[in-house]
Protein backbone atom coordinates (compact mmCIF):
# COMPACT_ATOMS: atom_id res chain seq x y z
CA UNK A 1 0.00 0.00 0.00
CA UNK A 2 0.97 3.64 -0.59
CA UNK A 3 2.07 5.28 2.75
CA UNK A 4 -0.72 8.06 3.46
CA UNK A 5 0.17 11.59 2.35
CA UNK A 6 0.84 14.17 4.89
CA UNK A 7 -1.80 16.78 4.61
CA UNK A 8 -4.97 16.21 3.15
CA UNK A 9 -6.13 12.73 2.78
CA UNK A 10 -8.41 10.95 0.32
CA UNK A 11 -11.38 9.78 2.45
CA UNK A 12 -10.29 11.82 5.75
CA UNK A 13 -8.05 9.59 7.51
CA UNK A 14 -5.37 7.28 6.45
CA UNK A 15 -7.32 4.04 6.74
CA UNK A 16 -10.29 5.26 4.64
CA UNK A 17 -7.54 6.63 2.26
CA UNK A 18 -6.15 2.55 2.42
CA UNK A 19 -9.91 1.14 2.00
CA UNK A 20 -10.20 3.04 -1.04
CA UNK A 21 -7.68 2.76 -3.08
CA UNK A 22 -8.23 -1.10 -2.18
CA UNK A 23 -11.80 -0.88 -3.70
CA UNK A 24 -10.57 1.40 -6.97
CA UNK A 25 -7.53 -1.56 -7.22
CA UNK A 26 -9.82 -4.33 -7.18
CA UNK A 27 -12.84 -2.54 -9.50
CA UNK A 28 -9.83 -1.71 -11.83
CA UNK A 29 -8.69 -5.46 -12.33
CA UNK A 30 -12.03 -6.69 -12.54
CA UNK A 31 -13.80 -4.45 -15.27
CA UNK A 32 -10.47 -3.36 -16.75
CA UNK A 33 -11.02 0.02 -16.28
CA UNK A 34 -12.86 2.31 -13.91
CA UNK A 35 -13.86 6.31 -14.41
CA UNK A 36 -12.45 8.70 -11.16
CA UNK A 37 -11.02 11.74 -10.28
CA UNK A 38 -7.54 12.58 -11.50
CA UNK A 39 -6.08 12.20 -7.74
CA UNK A 40 -7.32 9.40 -7.23
CA UNK A 41 -6.77 8.04 -10.39
CA UNK A 42 -2.69 8.75 -10.11
CA UNK A 43 -2.50 7.60 -6.13
CA UNK A 44 -4.21 4.17 -7.34
CA UNK A 45 -1.83 3.73 -10.38
CA UNK A 46 1.50 2.71 -8.20
CA UNK A 47 -0.62 0.48 -6.50
CA UNK A 48 -1.98 -1.19 -9.17
CA UNK A 49 1.55 -1.24 -11.10
CA UNK A 50 2.59 -3.28 -7.80
CA UNK A 51 -0.43 -6.00 -7.56
CA UNK A 52 0.23 -6.27 -11.60
CA UNK A 53 4.19 -7.29 -11.32
CA UNK A 54 3.62 -9.69 -8.69
CA UNK A 55 1.04 -11.38 -10.82
CA UNK A 56 3.53 -11.76 -13.29
CA UNK A 57 4.95 -14.84 -11.41
CA UNK A 58 2.04 -16.61 -9.55
CA UNK A 59 3.78 -17.70 -6.52
CA UNK A 60 2.07 -18.58 -3.20
CA UNK A 61 3.98 -15.28 -1.92
CA UNK A 62 2.98 -13.28 -4.57
CA UNK A 63 -0.88 -14.46 -3.54
CA UNK A 64 -0.22 -13.63 -0.24
CA UNK A 65 1.38 -10.48 -0.81
CA UNK A 66 -1.55 -9.61 -3.18
CA UNK A 67 -4.27 -11.11 -0.55
CA UNK A 68 -3.29 -8.64 1.56
CA UNK A 69 -4.38 -5.49 -0.41
CA UNK A 70 -7.22 -7.64 -2.60
CA UNK A 71 -9.46 -9.54 -0.50
CA UNK A 72 -11.69 -10.91 -3.27
CA UNK A 73 -10.83 -14.14 -4.22
CA UNK A 74 -12.06 -14.25 -7.79
CA UNK A 75 -10.47 -10.51 -8.40
CA UNK A 76 -7.41 -12.17 -7.38
CA UNK A 77 -7.83 -14.98 -9.68
CA UNK A 78 -8.35 -12.84 -12.43
CA UNK A 79 -5.30 -10.98 -11.83
CA UNK A 80 -3.31 -13.95 -11.84
CA UNK A 81 -4.56 -15.91 -15.05
CA UNK A 82 -5.57 -12.93 -17.37
CA UNK A 83 -3.73 -10.35 -16.25
CA UNK A 84 -0.40 -11.11 -15.04
CA UNK A 85 0.57 -13.53 -17.73
CA UNK A 86 -0.47 -11.00 -20.59
CA UNK A 87 1.79 -8.24 -18.83
CA UNK A 88 4.61 -10.70 -19.05
CA UNK A 89 6.77 -8.79 -21.77
CA UNK A 90 5.92 -5.15 -20.18
CA UNK A 91 8.72 -3.84 -17.92
CA UNK A 92 6.42 -1.71 -16.20
CA UNK A 93 3.51 0.97 -17.23
CA UNK A 94 0.62 -1.57 -17.12
CA UNK A 95 -1.77 1.15 -16.54
CA UNK A 96 -2.98 4.36 -18.33
CA UNK A 97 -4.77 7.88 -16.94
CA UNK A 98 -6.19 9.53 -19.01
CA UNK A 99 -8.37 12.78 -18.36
CA UNK A 100 -11.98 13.06 -19.86
CA UNK A 101 -13.47 16.20 -18.39
CA UNK A 102 -14.91 17.97 -15.46
CA UNK A 103 -17.25 16.20 -13.41
CA UNK A 104 -20.99 18.35 -13.99
CA UNK A 105 -22.17 18.60 -10.19
CA UNK A 106 -18.50 19.80 -8.84
CA UNK A 107 -16.30 20.81 -11.78
CA UNK A 108 -13.94 17.84 -9.97
CA UNK A 109 -10.97 16.65 -13.04
CA UNK A 110 -12.29 13.33 -14.10
CA UNK A 111 -9.99 10.38 -15.59
CA UNK A 112 -10.11 7.23 -16.92
CA UNK A 113 -7.37 4.55 -15.30
CA UNK A 114 -7.47 1.25 -17.84
CA UNK A 115 -4.91 -1.69 -17.69
CA UNK A 116 -2.99 -1.86 -20.52
CA UNK A 117 -4.77 -4.56 -22.90
CA UNK A 118 -2.00 -4.63 -25.98
CA UNK A 119 -0.55 -7.89 -25.37
CA UNK A 120 4.17 -7.18 -26.19
CA UNK A 121 6.30 -9.29 -27.94
CA UNK A 122 8.54 -10.76 -25.17
CA UNK A 123 12.17 -8.93 -25.90
CA UNK A 124 14.37 -11.27 -27.34
CA UNK A 125 18.11 -10.27 -28.01
CA UNK A 126 19.17 -10.17 -31.75
CA UNK A 127 22.41 -11.29 -32.62
CA UNK A 128 24.48 -8.59 -35.26
CA UNK A 129 24.34 -10.95 -38.10
CA UNK A 130 20.64 -11.28 -37.38
CA UNK A 131 19.90 -7.74 -37.43
CA UNK A 132 22.49 -7.03 -40.38
CA UNK A 133 19.95 -9.63 -42.85
CA UNK A 134 17.35 -7.52 -41.14
CA UNK A 135 18.74 -4.82 -42.52
CA UNK A 136 19.64 -6.59 -46.11
CA UNK A 137 16.50 -7.70 -46.55
CA UNK A 138 15.02 -4.43 -46.15
CA UNK A 139 16.74 -2.67 -48.77
CA UNK A 140 16.21 -5.67 -51.22
CA UNK A 141 12.41 -4.54 -50.82
CA UNK A 142 12.53 -1.08 -50.92
CA UNK A 143 14.75 -2.04 -54.14
CA UNK A 144 12.09 -3.73 -55.66
CA UNK A 145 9.39 -1.78 -55.39
CA UNK A 146 10.15 0.81 -58.03
CA UNK A 147 10.07 -2.01 -60.29
CA UNK A 148 6.51 -2.32 -59.84
CA UNK A 149 6.01 0.72 -59.35
CA UNK A 150 6.81 1.56 -63.14
CA UNK A 151 4.76 -1.49 -64.03
CA UNK A 152 1.93 0.27 -62.94
CA UNK A 153 2.46 3.36 -64.12
CA UNK A 154 2.78 2.06 -67.79
CA UNK A 155 -0.52 0.03 -67.20
CA UNK A 156 -2.02 3.33 -66.23
CA UNK A 157 -0.93 5.13 -69.32
CA UNK A 158 -3.71 4.31 -71.71
CA UNK A 159 -6.01 5.26 -68.98
CA UNK A 160 -4.64 8.85 -68.85
CA UNK A 161 -4.62 9.29 -72.15
CA UNK A 162 -8.19 8.58 -71.65
CA UNK A 163 -8.64 10.88 -68.84
CA UNK A 164 -6.92 13.93 -70.77
CA UNK A 165 -8.68 13.39 -74.09
CA UNK A 166 -12.25 13.45 -71.64
CA UNK A 167 -12.06 16.99 -70.73
CA UNK A 168 -11.17 18.30 -74.60
CA UNK A 169 -13.96 16.67 -75.64
CA UNK A 170 -16.37 18.12 -72.89
CA UNK A 171 -14.67 21.82 -73.88
CA UNK A 172 -15.86 21.15 -77.66
CA UNK A 173 -19.56 20.13 -76.36
CA UNK A 174 -19.26 23.24 -73.96
CA UNK A 175 -18.25 25.18 -76.86
CA UNK A 176 -20.71 24.09 -79.08
CA UNK A 177 -23.48 24.99 -76.41
CA UNK A 178 -22.34 28.58 -76.12
CA UNK A 179 -22.25 29.26 -80.26
CA UNK A 180 -25.93 27.34 -79.64
CA UNK A 181 -26.75 30.16 -77.21
CA UNK A 182 -25.82 32.91 -79.00
CA UNK A 183 -27.66 31.76 -82.04
CA UNK A 184 -30.91 31.96 -80.63
CA UNK A 185 -29.92 34.92 -78.12
CA UNK A 186 -29.56 37.10 -81.87
CA UNK A 187 -32.49 35.86 -83.38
Amino acid sequence: MPKPTKGPRLGGSPAHERIILRNLASQLFEHGRVVTTVTKAKRVRPLAEKLINRAKTDTVANRRFVNRTITDRGIVHILFTEIGPRMEGRDGGYTRVTRIGIRKGDNAPMAVIEVISDKVAPKTPASAADAKAQINTATEAKDAEPEAGDAAVEHNAPAEDAAAQAPVADEQEAAEADEKAEEKSEA
